[in-house]
């Protein structure tokens, strides 16, 4: 019992930051599976399975930020079924190489892509949009009245679909944490619209993703049932703290976050 209450803490706390910046919480569920497990647990969870399982979570935590966001009419659907083109397969395909990394190497690599995101979670406030000419332009208008230009051409856009979708099926992740920043700078997105949008893509590539996992047996279903309920009611809570504030204090624990874990990991 003590375990699944806190796979259900987990789910809500991974959930309620991944929706605030368009992450997912995967980031957070993965390495709380691989170490959790064995103690509240009394089993080990495989890398593959705890991807798989996190990747499934996911399917929930973005659904129910997608709602929310829908309801704020924040998600460019047109926008977003262009980069599901490549998110979708290339989800797959990472899924089905998951398998394939033994457990050190993969700590060792999904240590060092914590400690990247973090950095970039730190940097992309800081850096500018880029100042690019692009061929399809959209406009979304804000609560406030204020109009926002931004654009992408089709093969920038299937590019990074693809590159978003790879590492989420690969890692059990969303992707967001890259998708964003590059929607935000690359692109021009308004930030909350990115995520919004971000999170559709995901809840859409993590479908595809998790039936890959499944196929091959690395989905651990109890831990499903009890991150899910978690993970729902925290996509709704982000997708609500992002429409209230900035999250600039939420962000700071999330980045803290990401190095202790990361540090764990590298460390074994």
């Amino acid at each position: 019992m003590t375990g699944f209450l806190l796979l259900l803490v987990i789910g809500l706390i991974s959930a309620t930051f991944g929706s605030i910046v368009g992450l997912g919480g995967g980031i957070i569920i993965v390495p709380a599976l691989m170490y959790i497990a064995p103690v509240f647990l009394d089993r080990d969870i495989s890398t593959a399975t705890a991807v798989g399982t996190s990747l499934t979570v996911l399917i929930f935590t973005a659904l129910s930020s997608t709602l929310t966001f829908m309801k704020e009419k924040k998600v460019d659907f047109r926008s977003a079924w262009v980069y599901f083109i490549t998110s979708g397969p290339a989800a797959m395909i990472g899924a089905s190489l998951t398998g394939n990394f033994a457990p050190r190497p993969f700590e060792l690599t999904f240590g060092f892509f914590m400690l990247f995101m973090a950095v970039l979670l730190m940097l992309r406030n800081k850096l500018k949009p880029a100042d690019i000419d692009w061929r399809i332009k959209r406009t979304f208008t804000d609560a406030h009245g204020k109009e926002h230009d931004y654009g992408y051409n089709i093969p920038a856009a299937l590019a990074v679909g693809f590159g978003v979708g790879f590492i989420s099926g690969l890692f059990g992740i969303g992707g967001g944490s890259l998708f964003v920043p590059v929607m935000v700078l690359l692109f021009r997105y308004p930030p909350h619209v990115a995520t919004a949008t971000s999170m559709f893509v995901i809840f859409l590539s993590s479908i595809l993703g998790s039936i890959t996992h499944g196929w091959h047996g690395e989905i651990d279903l109890y831990s499903v049932i009890a991150l899910a309920p978690g993970a729902w009611v925290g996509g709704w809570l982000g997708a609500r703290i992002v429409r209230k504030m900035s999250g600039g204090a939420l962000l700071w624990v999330l980045r803290l976050t990401l190095i202790a874990l990361a540090v764990k990991m590298i460390a074994g």
